[in-house]
């Protein structure tokens, strides 16, 4: 029987970033996923990495990651581009908002610029003046292409650290024997391993049902839209809005918050969970978005599969306003993505000494998940 010092379950980023810092200790790692590559919320994404939109411990741990990318990009291309993040201010009450961010930030020694209206539109001419009252700007903040960065991970994991990774294997089991852990996989293959961690996503009917679906895990259905490559436009960054500026929690330690106007338009909006991100890929193309439908994980399958037109079209009419050019004659994809998140910001259940789920971070995984899965990992082989 093959034996491991850790199996990780999920080829998703929280579990592909446990098994990289499980590798980096020196252990010998398993990594296992359902599908012949990961195709969930990891790949269906804006691949921003914005710790600026966060607080508390989770800035930290995004702060760690931005570190740990830019480490794996200095030896392999992960898709990795320090290009920046932009909360643009479309009132004065974001504007102030965005202004008390900065120094609270300061007071943090995280980098990051103010801009006037003018300033701004210089800087990001793209823009339509009248949208743009200012902006906030984060020059250390990342962008990946996440289609690709995940895959090209892996790959490097393989090939330089001597991960196992065994794609297209559904794990049905993991029984606990003592002090080891006996994976079944749906080929009645048995693996034996030290410790397991399960990063089951918004799986919820396969490992330890019961305990998935009594969690609290809830399940988010985001839509979002991709145009053509449009050569003729440069996005430089992370492009975030005022929708974000009501949305994101880091926005929310600033006094003035609780002064931010609720027009109607954003409230209709916000009925659909839609904010404003926009970001070009190494294409030309650019993605947009994006809304939040929920519904908890036992009813995940109520949000369907389809696309509603009418938030597409609620989506576009928004980032129309913001930007100087058209994009409803644009667009040439448009999908929806799921992911899990947690009303605790994670799940962490050990269900037993050596058997560990992880999952459930939810819209921050991709700016958090390098950071936080180190920690379990020191956490769990101390």
């Amino acid at each position: 029987m093959q034996s491991y010092d850790l199996i990780v379950v999920g080829g998703g980023i929280l579990g592909t970033f446990n098994a990289y810092h499980a590798l980096q200790k020196g252990l010998k790692v398993l990594l296992i996923e359902k599908d012949s590559k990961p195709a969930g919320s990891t790949v269906q994404n804006f691949g921003q990495v914005v710790p600026s939109g966060l607080s508390g411990k989770w800035f930290e741990y995004g702060l760690e990651s931005l570190k740990i990318y830019a480490d794996l990009q200095s030896k392999f291309d992960l898709t990795v581009r320090k290009n920046g993040s932009v909360y643009i201010a479309s009132s004065d009450e974001e504007l102030n908002v965005i202004s008390e961010l900065s120094s609270i930030y300061n007071e943090k020694k995280y980098e990051n610029t103010m801009f006037s209206a003018k300033g701004t539109l210089s800087k990001f001419p793209f823009l339509n003046p009248d949208y743009a009252k200012g902006c906030i700007f984060f020059p250390q903040e990342l962008s990946v292409e996440p289609e690709k960065m995940i895959h090209f991970l892996q790959t490097y994991m393989v090939k330089t650290m001597k991960l196992a990774y065994l794609p297209n294997t559904t794990v049905i089991a993991c029984e606990e024997n003592t002090d080891k852990v006996t994976v079944i996989t749906s080929d009645k293959k048995k693996i034996e391993t030290k410790k397991t961690i399960i990063c089951c996503g918004y799986e919820a009917g396969i490992l330890f049902p019961e305990i998935i679906k009594n969690s609290g895990l809830i399940v988010s259905k985001l839509q979002m839209l991709k145009t053509v490559p449009l050569i003729d436009h440069k996005l430089v960054g992370n492009i975030l809005t005022g929708l974000t500026i009501h949305r994101y929690e880091a926005f929310e330690q600033c006094p003035s918050f609780k002064n931010l106007q609720k027009t109607q338009e954003i409230k209709q909006l916000e009925k659909w969970g839609i904010h404003i991100l926009l970001k070009q890929g190494l294409d030309g193309s650019i993605i947009i978005g994006d809304s939040h439908e929920y519904a908890p994980i036992e009813q995940s399958t109520d949000l369907g599969l389809a696309d509603k037109t009418a938030i597409n079209t609620l989506i576009l009419n928004a980032a129309e306003q913001i930007v100087r050019f058209t994009l409803k004659d644009k667009i040439a994809q448009t999908w929806s993505g799921k992911y899990s998140q947690h009303p605790n910001e994670i799940l962490l259940e050990d269900v037993s000494q050596n058997i560990k789920i992880v999952t459930g971070i939810g819209g921050k995984g991709m700016t958090s998940s390098a950071g936080f899965t180190k920690a379990i990992i020191n956490q769990i082989f101390e």
